[in-house]
């Protein structure tokens, strides 16, 4: 295969490589370093040998995700107040180069860094991009028994983790009056669209004010933004954006995004509330 021809495959591939690898480590920077680094290998592969390219360049991503995924979790240990998955816009792409668009909302992305990275990858392949327990296995360089272990387990901790959610209409609606309720001080409003054991989690990485822990309990949560609400929302213009396949919030000051917000919520009212922060995990959606 020539070179123009190994372009053509690659950028075909490309939506699915960025899939596996943002789902796996969370971060859209970090995937598209390990989408360059397969284009590198593409290049200087044999590709005469390659019986198909898009099992190839599929399954060196997933590798390289894997050992990624590994030091990732050494960083996050010493990272600066809680982590949160960076937000990637899905307006154009709502499944991000995959068959459907399982993996890819906070709510599961959060559970995903619980998991084993092989266990994740397992899960990552066979929901959310239909791999055969056969093709898992060549691709983790195992047997179908163990994938089909893996993608159990991976199964079993996410239902169990992972609570109803309500629709995305839903969503957006008590997305929309939460931050309506947030930026007036409303404190009755906050604590009725707020779950009872409501969480709130803002990603500043060090770098941007934010509370460095969680904020835990309906009532807490409410006064912490009736606390704030004055200076944090003094001239922030509101856009209504679609972020990882949900309605999320960015919030400008002259013109520039510094900060993205979404609810995670089911049938009790919003049971998180998300702030991304820190700006350099902000770039994709900017």
């Amino acid at each position: 295969m020539e070179l123009d021809d190994a372009v053509v495959v690659f950028n075909e591939a490309r939506p699915r490589l960025m899939g596996i690898a943002y789902r796996m480590l969370g971060s859209h920077s970090e995937a598209e370093d390990l989408v360059q680094e397969v284009w590198l290998r593409w290049q200087a592969a044999d590709r005469s040998t390659v019986q198909s390219p898009v099992a190839y360049l599929s399954t060196a991503v997933t590798r390289l995700a894997i050992n990624a995924s590994q030091s990732a979790r050494a960083r996050r240990e010493t990272y600066i107040g809680p982590w949160l998955p960076e937000p990637v816009d899905t307006s154009a792409d709502p499944y991000l180069g995959a068959e459907r668009g399982e993996a890819l909302s906070f709510a599961v992305l959060l559970v995903l860094e619980r998991l084993s990275p092989t266990e994740r990858a397992a899960y990552i392949l066979r929901e959310a991009f239909d791999y055969q327990y056969d093709e898992l296995a060549a691709v983790l360089q195992s047997t179908q028994p163990a994938v089909r272990q893996l993608v159990s387990r991976a199964r079993k901790r996410i239902r169990a983790e992972r609570r109803t959610e309500v629709s995305g209409g839903e969503q957006k609606k008590l997305l929309t009056a939460f931050v309506a309720a947030a930026r007036s001080g409303d404190l009755g409003e906050l604590e009725q669209l707020l779950a009872k054991e409501a969480i709130s989690y803002s990603d500043g990485g060090g770098v941007a004010r934010a509370s460095k822990f969680p904020v835990v309990g309906r009532e807490r949560v409410a006064k912490y933004y009736r606390a704030f609400h004055t200076r944090f929302w003094q001239g922030v213009e509101v856009e209504l954006g679609t972020m990882n396949g949900q309605s999320a919030v960015m919030c400008k000051r002259d013109g520039e995004l510094f900060a993205v917000c979404t609810v995670i919520a089911s049938p009790d009212g919003i049971d998180e509330v998300l702030w991304m922060m820190n700006r350099s995990k902000l770039t994709a959606v900017a």
